[in-house]
C-alpha cells in the first residue's frame, strides 16, 4: 500500500535505506505504482529523515572550525580513528568522469568519504563525498578536520596517510625496497593495526545498509552525500540504543 501516514512513510524510507530496491520494486510493493512515485518518495522522505537525526543529535560532524568546538562537541574523546571508505557508483558515460571515478585498487568506479570514528564505533565526522582517485590524505587536508583536533586526542591513522600534520598520531610504519621494517617497527605496526580495527567496525556499521554498499545508481546531485550522512545518523541512532 502506498506510505500515506507517519508510520508508513518512515517504514517506506527505512525499507529503501535498509534494502535499496529498484525504483521498479519498491514501486510494486507500495501500491503498484510507477517507478516515478517511489523515487520522488524517497528523495522527499530522506531530506525529512536527516533533518529529524540532526534534531537527535546523531549525525555525524560534516565542519569542525576550531578546537573549542571540538571540545565542545566531543568532550569525553581521547582517540579518533580516521579512515577512508569507497561505495561503488555506476560507469559513468563521460571519459573524464570515468578517470575521475575509477579506482585502481577496488578495479571498478567508486566514490569515497573520510570518516572519523570513537572507541564505540560512533562516526564522529564525516567529510564530503569525494572521487576515489582522489588521495585519502587530500580529502582529509580539505576537510580541515585534523586542524580542530586538539593535540591530546591521539590520531589513528593507516599508512594512506602518512605526512598527516598532527602532533599526537599513530600511523604504522611502511617498509619500502632499500629499506625494510625491523622486527621491532613489525610489532609495533601490529599492535596499532590491533587496535586500528575499531575504525574497521565503525565502517563496516554503516554498510549493513544496502543504500550505501550496493552499487549507488541515483544520478541526482548531492544524493550520494544526504544519503551517506543519513546512513552514518541511523547507524549513531543504533548505538544510541543499544546502550540505553
Amino acid at each position: 500500500m502506498p506510505p500515506h501516514g507517519i508510520a508508513e512513510k518512515l517504514f517506506f524510507i527505512l525499507f529503501y535505506i535498509k534494502c535499496y530496491p529498484a525504483f521498479d520494486v519498491a514501486g510494486f510493493y507500495f501500491g503498484g505504482v510507477n517507478r516515478a512515485q517511489p523515487c520522488r518518495w524517497a528523495n522527499h522522505l530522506l531530506s525529512i529523515l536527516e533533518k529529524t537525526l540532526g534534531y537527535e543529535v546523531v549525525l555525524p560532524e560534516r565542519q569542525i572550525s576550531s578546537i573549542e568546538e571540538f571540545q565542545r562537541k566531543f568532550p569525553e574523546i581521547k582517540d579518533i580513528f580516521i579512515d577512508g571508505t569507497e561505495r561503488p557508483i555506476q560507469r559513468p558515460k563521460n571519459n573524464k568522469r570515468q578517470r575521475k571515478y575509477y579506482s585502481g585498487k577496488k578495479k571498478r568506479h567508486t566514490k569515497k568519504n573520510i570518516v572519523g570514528s570513537d572507541k564505540d564505533r560512533r562516526i564522529l565526522f564525516l567529510s564530503k563525498t569525494g572521487a576515489d582517485k582522489t588521495h585519502d590524505k587530500k580529502i582529509l587536508n580539505k576537510s580541515g578536520i585534523m586542524a580542530s583536533v586538539p593535540d591530546n586526542v591521539t590520531g589513528w591513522f593507516d599508512t594512506g596517510f602518512i605526512g598527516v600534520k598532527k602532533k599526537n598520531i599513530m600511523i604504522p610504519k611502511k617498509k619500502s625496497k632499500n629499506k625494510p621494517l625491523t622486527p621491532e617497527e613489525t610489532h609495533e605496526n601490529r599492535i596499532i593495526s590491533g587496535i586500528r580495527i575499531l575504525s574497521e567496525n565503525a565502517i563496516n556499521g554503516p554498510k549493513r545498509f544496502r543504500a550505501i554498499a550496493d552499487v549507488f545508481r541515483s544520478r541526482i546531485a548531492g544524493l550520494d552525500d544526504k544519503l551517506m550522512n543519513v546512513v552514518c545518523g541511523l547507524w549513531n541512532c543504533h548505538l544510541r540504543m543499544a546502550v540505553g
